[in-house]
C-alpha cells in the first residue's frame, strides 16, 4: 500500500477511474448484446428503435475513452448492416412493391 500522500491520492483516483471505466464498458457491452438479441429474434421495429440509441452510446464511449474511434466506426457499421439486412429480409418476405430500376 502507498505511504506517500501523493501516492495515496493517485491510488484513490485510479480506483475511482477504474470503477467508471468498468461501468461504461459494461453499459456498452450490454447495449450491444441487446441489439444483437433483438436482431436474432427478427424484431425489426425494436431493432430500428434501438439502433440510434446504441450508436449514440458508442459515440459517448469514444469520448470517455472506452473505445477507439476506428473500433467504434466498425461496430456502428456492422450493427447498421445487420439491422438493414433484417429490414431487407422482412421486405423480401412481404413481397416488395418496389419496381426494379431498368
Amino acid at each position: 500500500m502507498a505511504t506517500h500522500s501523493s501516492a495515496i491520492k493517485r491510488h484513490a483516483q485510479n480506483l475511482k477511474r477504474r470503477q467508471a471505466n468498468r461501468s461504461n464498458t459494461s453499459r456498452l457491452r450490454t447495449q450491444l448484446k441487446k441489439l444483437r438479441a433483438i436482431v436474432a429474434e427478427s424484431d425489426l421495429e425494436s431493432a430500428r428503435r434501438l439502433l440510434p440509441e446504441t450508436i449514440a452510446l458508442i459515440d459517448r464511449s469514444i469520448q470517455k475513452g472506452v473505445l477507439h474511434e476506428n473500433t467504434a466506426a466498425r461496430h456502428k457499421s456492422r450493427l447498421t448492416r445487420l439491422v438493414n439486412s433484417l429490414a431487407a429480409a422482412a421486405g423480401a418476405r412481404r413481397g416488395s412493391t418496389r419496381v426494379p430500376a431498368k
